[in-house]
């Protein structure tokens, strides 16, 4: 996600040398193509952001960045390969998070920005964050930085640049989470794991789009992320175009070939949102961004406002994550509803 007034979280590691052949699974369970003798399936090559990568051993010390970040590592129950986590408190109740058991066997190791101390202490082998997910020039945080000091690391494909400028995104957004669970099921071994949970999250979407609005009742809707002076929302190629897509929306900024990125207000009231959906984290509750969009003068004759159509969704549910399909069904549900 992009830099924003909540602490960022970015994930760096340093290398240090790991011994072992393979992935350690410990069963059949996930291994792709079924039993095969230690260390054969070794070494592997991906494609990341249009970069080819080859893995000689799956990673043992993995520090993440970010909450959705995180929470793909765990869907694939790859704890055990990970040094642990950084990001700020945002991943909600856990008692309602579906890997709830990988935030307690894996080590938090900062609600704050990553550094090279951290780095140095987790002696990690691999980074998982993206750009602006962690990853920023500005600080000097960058892949090419990390492979300076013989440290991996794996961009989250919603956040690949597209080649305009900074602009980012090369795929739908449910693809970049179906890709990254794929690539990384290469990279840990765990190719049927992955290939399961793709496979079950599309059935939920297929369930969701089945009862979603669609054609003409299709509500036009707006993601709200924050900002006064200029919003910051979704492009084409971050997780609400196709969370709100699917769900039996018309996402207002789908000619927006970036992920997250600013816009005018102006632009948002000349298209006319029929529902707005809250981005809730950080400092900002969602209620205090409720307040501000039905009282903000520019925007009271805009229909989501004037009929009261705001919705919420968690900051986990938008950005990259295994929950985006649970969040395309949750807002499917709401657009019905409001649409009744």
């Amino acid at each position: 996600m992009p830099n924003r007034a909540r602490p960022a979280a970015l994930a760096l590691v340093l290398a240090l040398t790991v011994t072992g052949c393979g992935a350690d699974v410990s069963s059949e369970e996930g291994r792709g193509d079924g039993a095969r003798a230690s260390g054969s399936h070794y070494p592997v090559t991906i494609e990341n952001c249009g970069e080819k990568k080859t893995f000689e051993r799956a990673p043992q010390r993995v520090v993440t960045n970010d909450v959705g970040i995180t929470e793909i590592m765990f869907a694939l129950g790859l704890e055990d390969h990970m040094a642990g986590y950084v990001m700020p408190d945002d991943k909600g109740d856990l008692a309602k998070v579906p890997w709830k058991d990988g935030y307690r066997k894996t080590e938090w190791l900062s609600k704050e920005r990553i550094n090279k101390e951290l780095v140095l202490d987790a002696r990690a082998d691999l980074v998982f964050a993206g750009w602006n997910y962690g990853f920023n020039e500005g600080e000097g945080f960058t892949p090419a930085a990390l492979r300076r000091l013989g440290v991996d690391s794996y961009l989250l494909s919603e956040s690949c640049r597209n080649g305009q400028g900074k602009a980012r995104g090369v795929m739908p957004p449910l693809d970049a989470l179906y890709t990254d669970l794929r690539n990384l099921g290469e990279v840990f071994d765990v190719e049927d794991r992955a290939e399961t949970l793709i496979g079950s999250f599309r059935e939920q979407v297929a369930a969701a789009q089945a009862k979603a609005p669609k054609e003409a009742d299709r509500p036009r809707v707006f993601l709200y992320d924050s900002g006064e002076d200029k919003p910051l929302t979704s492009g084409a190629f971050a997780g609400p175009h196709d969370i709100i897509t699917k769900a039996g929306g018309d996402h207002i900024m789908k000619d927006i070939e970036d992920s997250w990125t600013t816009v005018g207000w102006e632009t948002v009231v000349a298209r006319d949102p029929e529902v707005i959906v809250i981005n809730d984290y950080g400092d900002t509750t969602a209620e205090q961004k409720r307040k501000f969009l039905t009282s903000y003068k520019p925007l009271a004759n805009v229909s989501a406002v004037k009929n009261d159509r705001i919705v919420t969704l968690d900051y986990v549910d938008l950005v990259e994550s295994p929950r985006n399909p649970a969040a395309v069904s949750s807002l499917a549900a709401d657009l019905r509803r409001l649409g009744s």
